[in-house]
């Protein structure tokens, strides 16, 4: 469907191209949608801009800091005495239509000064000190306004470039964007960034015949964080991992960018001579502290007057970053030589410059005076419900087009209930020896229901935790939109599997032939699986490790095995274990599964050459053996929805309280 609708919209000859882009990057279509925005100081009518815009987006972002310091909190997020500072009273700015280099040796801080600019620093920091973007302090509107390009890229493999963009279009996008605009937005970028020709193509992983290569994933990142037209860009890292052809397209694409006015801070790693002269700013940084702000040029002057001349044929970046950096077998020479450098720059001329620039910024936002505007033009997100809808939709595409998802776990359901009803077929008849065979064919389909489901759900959650934590920090939805759109995904599956289970191995192991009897089963085994999964998801997100989910499930899954009825007699259990059979979704399944075998049963066969053996000679006898009550039909179903939505509820505050955490 896609395919057919991206070759209908390219084929449409009613596009008019001044409709899409202006100069500036705004879209013409977007402008005036609802006449005019009443100014309610003297009701001046203005123009209504584009809605995810900063206003007034011609003069783009100017983003200053002053005095800023990042903490880290270690795993003991509660003692304030385990912090390690890592960005150490920084201060710095970057003016619109900049393409900044943030650069320094591994470990100097450079992905954290960004994040905390960027208002997307992880969990566990504590950031000091003052950052202004247009005069107006940092907060959440950083999300609406800049994009983030992340050095890693993550995406779900199943979709196609196409459909990644247009999800990421439906989440980014105000709500009053109609469809059409969106998709002249989305192809726009396509052919800006080079994807067009493998639209239609899906992401993919490397074990897949045809998949993106590094530089198209790159660009579909870039294309992603683009749709909202942000006026500030982070890129962390751009061209690890590229080739130079590919890591040169990259930072041309960034260098178009910011001669259009977008304001782009980028760290960068070993640059090549030629990328390094695209960037006309630079901010070195030696163990959290700023060695340098300003050009290339005046950086390779500024080191050069204090000692440190760049050969001719050396690479000016990697030159700049091994003086900063530490020398094996010479750390503390190269650490004092490094923080040297920056208490020279403190006091040099290039730093009183910038500080000019700082402090001006900083008192035109504390008298007001701010030249620009300095609030965000209106902006609606999409609906709650919507964006649920579209969540849902996108996770049953990963679960139809992954096989390890959906298909092959159907047909290795379908074969365990052939092979199961195989075993127990011709067994299950009215005799003393009928009534262990029929009780352990019910477990069976019990407990084959039950730990497959359970432990197939450990890695379910944790996989997808980075992409998950990616978007919501970026404020595309929330944890409980997230949950149970993937939940609901899973449903059908959920639904179907134990139902062609049933179905295959009830008639061939030789149940008793009624409809009530095969609906409350089959109701049963349902229920048995997704109460199975909605644990299993439960262990996944409270724990967030496979290895360590399984540590703390297997004694949980032998109390439920022992309390399912079958290996002991329930009223015989002693009384401090007792209330485990209250939380063992086995024992209501193996009630209810055997009332409706064995209500109405009065002609069990007992031993006839041994009269001393014990007979059960009556359905109810079996009840009675086993502590079952026939009462307890529909309260042990009842019981079994409640432990459902009880283990959902808690994995959803799992998971949201580990986003919280990091």
């Amino acid at each position: 469907m896609a395919d057919l609708e991206l070759l209908k919209f390219k084929n449409e000859t009613i596009i008019n191209e001044t409709d899409i882009i202006k100069s500036n990057g705004t879209d013409e279509s977007l402008l005036n949608v609802n006449g005019n925005n009443k100014n309610s100081n003297n009701g001046t009518q203005f123009p209504v801009r584009s809605y995810n815009k900063w206003s007034p987006s011609e003069q783009g972002a100017t983003i200053v800091w002053r005095d800023l310091c990042v903490y880290s909190t270690g795993h003991n997020q509660s003692d304030l005495r385990d912090l390690k500072r890592i960005i150490n009273n920084s201060t710095g700015a970057i003016q619109p239509g900049s393409l900044m280099a943030l650069m320094g040796s591994s470990g100097s801080g450079k992905t954290t000064l960004m994040s905390a600019l960027a208002y997307r620093q992880p969990g566990g920091t504590i950031v000091q000190g003052h950052i202004l973007v247009n005069g107006r302090k940092i907060g959440p509107f950083m999300h609406r306004i800049s994009g983030y390009v992340h050095q890693d890229d993550i995406f779900i493999e199943q979709l196609t470039v196409l459909e990644h963009l247009t999800f990421m279009a439906n989440f980014r996008l105000d709500r009053r964007i109609r469809g059409r605009e969106r998709k002249e937005k989305i192809y726009k970028l396509l052919q800006k960034t080079g994807l067009l020709r493998c639209a239609n193509s899906r992401i993919g992983s490397g074990d897949e015949r045809k998949v993106l290569s590094g530089g198209e994933k790159k660009r579909l990142a870039f294309a992603s964080e683009l749709l909202h037209n942000p006026i500030i860009l982070f890129c962390d890292e751009p061209t690890t991992g590229l080739d130079a052809y590919s890591a040169q397209q990259i930072v041309k694409t960034l260098y178009e960018l910011a001669k259009s006015g977008t304001t782009i801070l980028c760290t960068i790693h070993q640059p090549s001579s030629q990328l390094f002269s695209m960037f006309n700013n630079l901010l070195l940084l030696a163990d959290g502290r700023v060695a340098f702000t300003g050009s290339p040029e005046q950086a390779l002057q500024f080191f050069a007057d204090n000692g440190y001349h760049c050969p001719k044929s050396y690479n000016s970046a990697d030159f700049l970053i091994g003086v900063l950096a530490t020398d094996p077998g010479h750390e503390r020479a190269s650490e004092r030589a490094a923080q040297y450098l920056c208490d020279v720059f403190a006091v040099s001329q290039a730093a009183k410059q910038r500080d000019m620039l700082v402090n001006l910024e900083f008192h035109m936002a504390e008298s007001s005076d701010y030249p620009y505007e300095t609030e965000i033009i209106d902006f609606r997100k999409p609906f709650w419900i919507l964006t649920f809808y579209r969540l849902w939709y996108r996770n049953s595409l990963i679960v139809i087009r992954d096989p390890t998802v959906q298909v092959l776990r159907v047909l290795q359901k379908m074969v365990l209930a052939l092979v199961i009803g195989l075993c127990f077929a011709g067994t299950t008849n009215l005799t003393q020896v009928g009534i262990q065979a029929v009780q352990g064919a019910l477990f069976v389909m019990i407990s084959e229901n039950t730990f497959n489901a359970m432990y197939s759900m450990l890695d379910y959650f944790p996989r997808g935790f980075p992409l998950f934590l990616r978007e919501k920090s970026s404020g595309l939805y929330s944890t409980a939109q997230y949950y149970f759109s993937n939940v609901l995904a899973m449903l059908p599956g959920l639904i179907i599997e134990p139902f062609l289970f049933v179905i295959i191995c009830y008639w061939i192991i030789g149940l008793k032939p009624t409809f009530f009897a095969f609906g409350i089963t089959t109701i049963c085994v349902i229920l048995v699986m997704n109460v199975s999964t909605a644990c299993g998801i439960m262990f996944s997100t409270a724990f967030n490790s496979v290895a360590r989910a399984i540590t703390f499930l297997i004694p949980i899954d032998y109390i439920f095995m022992i309390t399912s009825g079958i290996f002991i007699k329930i009223s015989t259990i002693p009384a401090i274990f007792y209330w485990t059979q209250y939380l063992s979704w086995m024992l209501y399944a193996n009630e209810v599964m055997s009332i409706v075998q064995w209500v109405g049963i009065e002609n069990i066969t007992c031993f006839q050459d041994n009269n001393d053996l014990p007979c059960l000679h009556s359905g109810q006898d079996v009840l009675d053996k086993y502590s079952f009550n026939e009462f307890h039909l529909y309260w042990n179903i009842f019981a079994m929805f409640m432990l459902y939505l009880g283990l959902h509820t808690l994995g959803y505050l799992f998971l949201w309280r580990n986003s919280r955490r990091i």
